[in-house]
């Protein structure tokens, strides 16, 4: 059921729900936003990220798992996500396969509201598999240029092929010039983001991100990495254990050595004190019989 708020002119509408215009959003109070920000729905319809399969999930992932990890490593503030609802004033909902917005608080969100962010987004990443090919290659190259997005960058997972768009410096800060991309043009198979600081290339059917010469490992990468830290280690403490034990039993045959010369040289002085003594009695018993 649509609900509206008189003061400002702006209607809700579930079966198409859209955040309000900027003039809207301007006449209202901070607990009418409020409310409109609760409103405006978190979850995505089936028909906007319609399901392309295991090639398209797993780009996805690798392609944010790579981002987050190296992000975070650098400590570099931006957001990132997947999927998530997009709210730009006055316009459809959108969610795209991965976002980035620069410079904000990397915590967790249910959906993005540019008048409540107090910025749109910077990079889109979107993979085509199956479906309409229309969308990913026309109608989103159009809106996110429209829209302010600096960059937009389409993995073709079916063709193999990468396609990349950057606003023009001069129409990211003026929106009442038509805001049209032009293309990025690789460099030895390279796709520079600027947004990003990265390059992007086809690595057979895979999307890599690139920090300068270092590709940047996705999750299975780093957990087959870890794993073979993590093997290594143990093979060393193995080894370190090893050499422990026999340094051990090495030593304590040495100790037993030594307690066995010491049981010699005690028993050596035994028998040479017997045998002083064993003479002395002869010698003894040799003057008794010479005195008789």
């Amino acid at each position: 059921m649509a609900q509206a708020l008189p003061s400002t002119s702006y209607v809700f509408d579930p079966a198409d729900p859209r955040a309000p215009t900027s003039e809207q959003w301007s006449r209202m109070t901070p607990a009418e936003r409020a409310h409109v920000a609760d409103m405006l729905p978190a979850d995505v319809p089936l028909e906007l990220m319609p399901p392309e399969g295991d090639a398209h999930r797993k780009a996805k992932r690798d392609a944010l798992d790579a981002l987050d990890g190296f992000f975070r490593r650098i400590g570099r503030k931006i957001y990132l996500s997947s999927e998530l609802a997009v709210f730009y004033p006055g316009e459809p909902r959108f969610a795209p396969d991965v976002l980035a917005v620069l410079n904000v608080e990397p915590h967790e969100r249910m959906k993005w509201v540019v008048d409540v962010e107090g910025k749109g987004l910077d990079f889109v990443l979107e993979v085509h598999v199956a479906g309409n090919r229309a969308k990913d290659h026309e109608d989103n190259v159009e809106r996110y240029a429209r829209l302010g997005v600096r960059e937009y960058f389409l993995f073709d997972r079916s063709r193999l092929r990468l396609h990349a768009y950057r606003l023009p410096a001069a129409q990211e800060g003026d929106p009442s010039r038509p805001r049209v991309y032009q293309r990025i043009v690789p460099q030895a198979g390279r796709f520079a983001s600027e947004v990003l600081g990265l390059d992007l290339l086809l690595d057979g059917s895979r999307l890599r991100f690139f920090a300068g010469n270092a590709p940047l490992e996705d999750a299975d990468e780093r957990i087959a990495r870890l794993g073979g830290m993590l093997d290594q280690v143990i093979a060393r403490q193995e080894e370190a254990q090893r050499l422990a034990e026999e340094l051990a039993a090495e030593l304590d045959r040495e100790q037993r050595l030594r307690e066995e010369e010491q049981r010699l040289r005690e028993q050596e002085q035994r028998l040479r004190e017997e045998a002083e003594r064993q003479l002395a009695q002869a010698r003894a018993e040799i003057e008794r019989l010479k005195g008789r």
